[in-house]
């Protein structure tokens, strides 16, 4: 380069816009998107250890997508190439990939292509970059403003980890606007004085967007004569400088797609006012009063349906009456329709008719039983329509009758919520399919040698596993309970208690892609285990496995890093065997970050499903089933047991000690089908031993070996391959700590 390209180059960088030339050179100069670039965050932690895998950037224009692929090439020992996708083509990409291959031959050196705009490049462009992302020829950044799942291939997405950018905060926008005049690349060398009234204006009509910020500012400083030296800019020159909000809203993309989502779901969820936003912002854009009366009409009846069956006219009348007087007061109607929904019970059973299309879909075709059949064409030489029950008939025109083919009796499509209208007819739906299920076990109306003679019916076999050992659907309940109460984002940091197998690590590592999860253990082979399990995912997605006893585990997290916060603590009993129930939550606390999420169950073990329930033990002596009885109340009141001896007020208490001011505790007794097997009475009735006490052996204490085996005899006679009904209390903790 000589003198006179240097000239040019630092000319041309100072004629740059203020946008560019304030672009952040590192991480420390980088403002906004901490929910990605915090401290702890997986993209902040792979940027600094140069770690990269194939990223997209997706977000609104001006939140500093390209500005983040700066900064990476700054940081990376990586070579960096950056392309347009609007300029370049399938040459220029061919181009890079050559410079990468021989970059890696010579210098063994990794590239990484930056694609600006990577959704305007064409299948074809996409699929010849493929290759060499696969095979790690480059490492790719992409950046979007729209929508990746729908804009870019699926092959290619799928070796990308998506990081989405939101719009920048007005601290965030403050912040940059004081930067560039301070900054020797902005106005430094200027004397600027900015009035609040001004800064709160362009940061305020800026919406989000840095770039808008900028050249606002940029354009105000410029045509602002400076009086004695001291450029000022007040509210006036402010305003002058940008003057309109922009909408971000676009009839065919993303903006379009999000801003009719944000407005049914705000439906679904029953919120008037910001249905009413979400509407407005979208008549406001320009949207077709009509595209908008034919979701509704959808939603009435997929999200609404039975629930108020009227929710259908109302809309349908909006419609036609929007049609007939048109725009502006069409709006009238238009409101109203969506008001109405809004306010309306919500119910999506009428999916059940999608259940039965995949029945239909997947299982053989099933024959109409000979009673549903037509009567009027074959009742005489095939008997068609033989024994077949006129509801009319009988009271409350209604009769217990098999509408269903054999092989689909029992299923259940249709499942009526508790809401408006249906919730009148739920215990009328609930009773007569009751009726149904017992016609059909005790062979009314239905062939009978089916159940009582023939070998096991394996449909209806199905039918009655729904009510056999439930646990697995208990253990699922448990953890959509947990996640239901916590208010998750993309980059939030879980912390999870006892997390054994994972039941709760796995769910909150699909929650939190941007984020991290931290999992506590208390033995050293489970530690190993749920590490072994996490292997197949790359190494920085992994949850930080941590294995110390619970009371010691702040210190040790402590150790890895002071600063460190959660947004979210989740446990499954974590704290019910633990001695030291008051400590615990203390350190939890400090544990959480402002804002934060507090959400655990503990199984009440004192109100635990007690054996002598399941059987009856009128056979035995009155002297020996009291001593039975009090031997197995005994285990629930030993004073010594961490397990056993404390209750959900001893817990709440504990957990508000510590300052959690906002904890709700609700205690809740829930009755799953427990299906008893030979193996399971057999592990009861082990003799056991000191450290491994069994329901025989803590009988024992009171009964001696002719008792015990009497009471084994009535377990033995009653219980075996026996579904029974099986109590179990939880108590759930969820608490929010105030925010910063």
């Amino acid at each position: 380069m000589d003198l006179f390209d240097a000239g040019r180059l630092a000319r041309d960088e100072k004629e740059q816009p203020l946008a560019a030339r304030l672009r952040p050179r590192n991480l420390e100069e980088y403002i906004g998107q901490d929910h990605i670039l915090g401290p702890g965050r997986l993209l902040r932690r792979a940027i600094q250890a140069d770690q990269l895998s194939s990223l997209i950037f997706y977000g609104p224009p001006g939140t500093g997508k390209t500005t983040l692929a700066a900064v990476i090439a700054n940081t990376t020992r990586s070579h960096f190439i950056t392309i347009n996708a609007v300029l370049a083509g399938v040459a220029d990409i061919r181009k890079a990939v050559e410079e990468a291959e021989e970059r890696r031959k010579l210098h063994n050196q990794r590239t990484i292509l930056f694609i600006d705009e990577v959704h305007r490049f064409n299948k074809a462009q996409q699929d010849a970059l493929l290759p060499w992302v696969e095979n790690g020829t480059v490492i790719l950044i992409g950046a979007t403003t729209e929508n990746p799942y729908f804009s870019v291939n699926r092959p290619l997405l799928s070796r990308s980890r998506i990081f989405q950018l939101r719009s920048l905060t007005l601290d965030d926008l403050r912040g940059i606007a004081r930067q560039a005049l301070a900054d020797e690349r902005g106005y430094a060398h200027l004397r600027v004085e900015l009035a609040d009234d001004a800064l709160e204006h362009l940061v305020d009509v800026a919406n989000g967007d840095a770039r808008a910020l900028l050249n606002a500012l940029e354009l105000a400083v410029e045509t602002t004569d400076p009086e004695a030296g001291i450029g000022r800019i007040d509210l006036e020159v402010a305003e002058e400088s940008i003057q309109a909000r922009a909408v971000l809203y676009d009839k065919e993309g993303d903006y379009h797609f999000d801003t009719i989502s944000a407005f049914i779901k705000s439906l679904r969820g029953s919120d008037p006012d910001a249905t009413m936003y979400w509407l407005a912002r979208m008549v406001y854009a320009g949207e077709d009063p009509r595209f908008l009366f034919r979701r509704m009409v959808i939603f009435a009846s997929e999200d609404i349906g039975m629930a108020d069956p009227d929710a259908v006219r109302v809309v349908v009348a909006a419609a036609e009456a929007f049609d007939r007087i048109g725009l502006p007061e069409g709006r009238f109607p238009l409101a109203h329709a969506a008001l109405y929904l809004a306010t309306a019970p919500k119910s999506n059973s009428v999916f059940a008719f999608f259940d039965a299309l995949e029945a239909v879909e997947k299982e053989q075709e099933a024959e109409v039983p000979n009673h549903l059949k037509d009567a009027s064409r074959d009742s005489e030489g095939f008997g068609h329509g033989a024994n077949y029950l006129y509801p009319h008939a009988y009271r409350d025109h209604w009769v217990a009758q098999q509408y269903l083919p054999a092989s689909l009796q029992g299923r259940v499509f249709y499942e009526p919520s508790e809401q408006g209208y249906e919730d009148r007819i739920r215990a009328q739906v609930q009773r007569r399919r009751e009726l149904q299920l017992a016609a059909m076990i005790e062979g009314e109306n239905v062939i009978p040698e089916v159940l009582t003679f023939s070998p096991p019916d394996r449909e209806r076999d199905r039918w009655l596993q729904r009510i056999s050992d439930e646990f697995g659907a208990h253990l699922e309940g448990i953890r959509q309970r947990i996640f239901t109460s916590l208010q998750l984002q993309r980059h939030h940091r879980l912390l999870d208690l006892n997390a054994g197998t994972g039941l709760l690590t796995w769910e909150a590592l699909r929650h939190l892609p941007e984020g991290g999860v931290w999992s506590h253990l208390t033995e050293r082979t489970a530690a190993i285990a749920l590490q072994e399990m996490a292997a197949h995912l790359p190494e920085i997605e992994r949850p930080v496995v941590l294995q110390t006893d619970l009371l010691y585990l702040a210190s040790q997290l402590a150790e890895r890093d002071p600063d460190l916060r959660f947004d979210a603590i989740v446990g499954r009993n974590a704290l019910g065997q633990h001695p030291d129930k008051e400590g615990i939550p203390r350190q939890l606390f400090e544990l959480l970050s402002p804002g934060g999420h507090l959400s655990l169950v503990e199984t009440v073990s004192q109100r635990a499903q007690r054996l002598h329930q399941l059987v009856d033990m009128t056979d035995l002596d009155p002297d020996l089933r009291e001593r039975t009885i009090q031997a197995e109340e005994a285990i629930y009141a030993d004073s010594e047991n961490p397990q056993v001896n404390w209750t959900e007020v001893d817990l709440e208490t504990a957990f508000r000690a510590a300052g959690f001011d906002s904890l709700r505790g609700q205690i809740e007794t829930g009755h799953t089908n427990r299906r008893i097997t030979p193996q399971q009475l057999a592990h009861w009735f082990n003799p056991g031993g000191e450290k491994r006490r069994t329901y025989a052996g803590y009988l024992h204490r009171q009964l001696n070996e002719e008792e015990l085996h009497q009471v084994r005899r009535i377990f033995e006679r009653q219980l075996p391959n026996r579904t029974v009904p099986w109590s179990s209390t939880q108590l759930f903790l969820v608490a929010t700590l105030p925010g910063a």
